[in-house]
């Protein structure tokens, strides 16, 4: 069985004893309760609107902080002699599934 649930503003499909990299979530969070947006149960897939009813997915937290890799930009105007260099690491948090009910 999977399911799309949405965290953070994004939309996952998810299925039981899987794990993904999210956006970083609050401190102190453990585990999560999600609401389905769509269920795929083999050939059979209910829509909801805008949630399936009765259907929940929870999760736990792996990891609080994960640093993703590291995005270089380069800033340059050719000849004026303007060359700068910064770089950006997007923070993750790592969940688990652990049921889809």
């Amino acid at each position: 069985m999977k399911a799309v649930v949405k965290i953070g503003g994004k939309q996952y499909i998810v299925a039981e004893k899987e794990t993904l990299l999210v956006d970083r979530l609050q401190d102190g969070t453990k585990e999560l309760t999600l609401d389905a947006l769509l269920v795929i149960d083999g050939d059979k897939s209910t829509v909801g609107t805008p949630t399936v009813k009765g259907v929940v997915v929870k999760a736990k937290v792996i990891e609080g902080e994960v640093k993703g890799d590291k995005l270089r930009i380069i800033r340059y105007k050719a000849k004026k002699r303007v060359h700068t260099e910064t770089g950006h690491r997007q923070k993750y948090s790592r969940i688990e599934v652990t049921s889809i009910k």
